[in-house]
């Protein structure tokens, strides 16, 4: 994730206001999915629902089911995010299990990776590459100048992971004209701008044999499937602080002379507290720009952790120090120690040995979602007189508690980097890969 805000900052009231957009994705609740087309087909993100399976081939039953309790898991999300200038379908799934004796355990939240070869699409993109290796060689023949001036400023704002963009989630992607050679004929056919269309159209005829009316997967819990769009994260920058001319500023009383001036206002991110969890504080702070996220996607980004815990050690341990001195003639100051993203402790793709990299990570607010969503499907089936019943026994507390919900504050999923398809069944036409899955449980 890169450094979002910046601390110099124009005092100007016209900047104050603008915001900067990131790299992240945010996935968010979109309305009831009822059309049964958009149902079965996997090219549409959806929260809850049942899985619209994406390879020919069915996958087990058993990938949804809890590893503590062995009982299959309602999905949480399904995400389709292709990568871009890849001849392969992809979709991610994510189960997750609301048994309360399975919460805080891992292997009660499991992700796969989905991949299908798109005939029709490898097709273009071999006929693009060819295309853009004949202007390279052209343009590597005549010396020309720079197009652009590069020390001009750059109006175009930073592409999301692999210039996905709204193609994330099933979103047409923004095409983009290729620069034409001189005195070559124009294509008559823009492979850019129907290539998400063609690849959606080719993925739904697929779907058609492959429906899960008569499989396991449609008697399996779910909850009410809900559309997941996607729109940029944008973050407001701090304000500048502006002292009046006027105003007389005093150093505030000094409690350790022999240790100088306080210095606890020097708050860095993710430095130890023995007051505040910082990175919780953090986290709150940067979700409240966009409350009802469900998803956050960033392929190979850095995720936002959650809480001071071990998966935050793991993944932001502290760096090397030499040892402290034991003597006052070595007496130094020490600087604070600032944390850094790794990915050193996360396990390879078992398949390729491939090294693993963040993708996306599963926010609170989807609890509350998939929470709303079942309690509005369960009052719409009640009559007039049930509802009163369910409200008397509320109030005469004859209801027992809910043993049921999901407990985690954040689920990273983490996948192979090479997005490796090696399969016994299809070799490397399509694949169904279990993926890493990070939780940090909310306290």
């Amino acid at each position: 994730m890169p450094s979002i805000v910046d601390d110099d900052w124009s005092d100007s009231d016209d900047e104050i206001g603008a915001e900067v957009e990131t790299a992240v994705l945010l996935g968010v609740p979109d309305g009831i999915m009822e059309t049964e087309t958009d149902i079965k087909d996997a090219a549409v993100s959806r929260i809850g629902g049942h899985p619209a399976i994406l390879p020919s081939r069915e996958p087990p039953f058993s990938s949804s089911q809890c590893k503590i309790c062995s009982y299959p898991m309602e999905l949480l999300v399904q995400v389709w995010c292709p990568v871009e200038d890849s001849p392969m379908d992809r979709a991610l799934y994510i189960w997750g299990c609301s048994r309360s004796a399975c919460q805080r355990k891992d292997g009660s939240v499991r992700a796969w990776r989905a991949l299908r070869h798109n005939a029709e699409y490898a097709a273009k993109l071999a006929k693009k590459l060819a295309k853009k290796q004949a202007q390279q060689k052209a343009s590597s023949s005549v010396k020309t100048a720079p197009a652009t001036n590069p020390f001009a400023m750059q109006a175009k704002s930073t592409p999301g992971p692999f210039g996905l963009g709204d193609h994330v989630f099933g979103q047409p992607a923004p095409t983009v004209a290729a620069p034409a050679i001189e005195d070559e004929p124009e294509d008559t056919c823009d492979t850019e701008s129907v290539t998400s269309e063609s690849s959606a159209h080719s993925l739904i005829i697929a779907m058609a044999s492959t429906t899960i009316d008569d499989s396991p997967w449609q008697a399996a819990p779910s909850f009410p499937p809900l559309y997941l769009s996607t729109t940029s994260e944008y973050l407001p920058p701090p304000p500048k602080t502006k002292i009046s001319q006027s105003a007389h500023i005093e150093d505030p009383p000094d409690e350790y002379p022999k240790d100088g001036k306080d210095v606890s206002w020097a708050f860095e991110p993710y430095e130890n507290s023995l007051e505040v969890d910082g990175v919780f504080d953090r986290f709150t702070k940067r979700v409240s720009h966009t409350g009802e996220q469900c998803l956050r996607y960033e392929l190979k980004g850095i995720p936002l952790p959650f809480s001071s815990d071990k998966v935050f050690d793991r993944l932001f341990p502290f760096p090397p120090q030499d040892p402290l001195p034991v003597t006052k003639a070595a007496f130094k100051v020490i600087p604070t120690v600032r944390r850094s993203y790794s990915t050193t402790s996360i396990p390879p793709c078992p398949t390729c040995k491939a090294a693993r990299v963040f993708e996306c990570q599963l926010m609170p607010n989807l609890i509350n979602v998939l929470r709303a969503s079942v309690k509005d499907e369960d009052t719409q089936k009640l009559t007039d007189e049930q509802r009163m019943k369910v409200v008397q026994e509320v109030l005469q507390k004859k209801l027992s508690s809910d043993k049921r919900g999901m407990e985690w504050g954040t689920c990273m999923i983490f996948s192979c980097e090479k997005d490796c398809c090696l399969d016994d069944y299809s070799g490397d036409k399509e694949c169904w890969r279990e993926e890493l899955v990070l939780v940090q449980w909310d306290d």
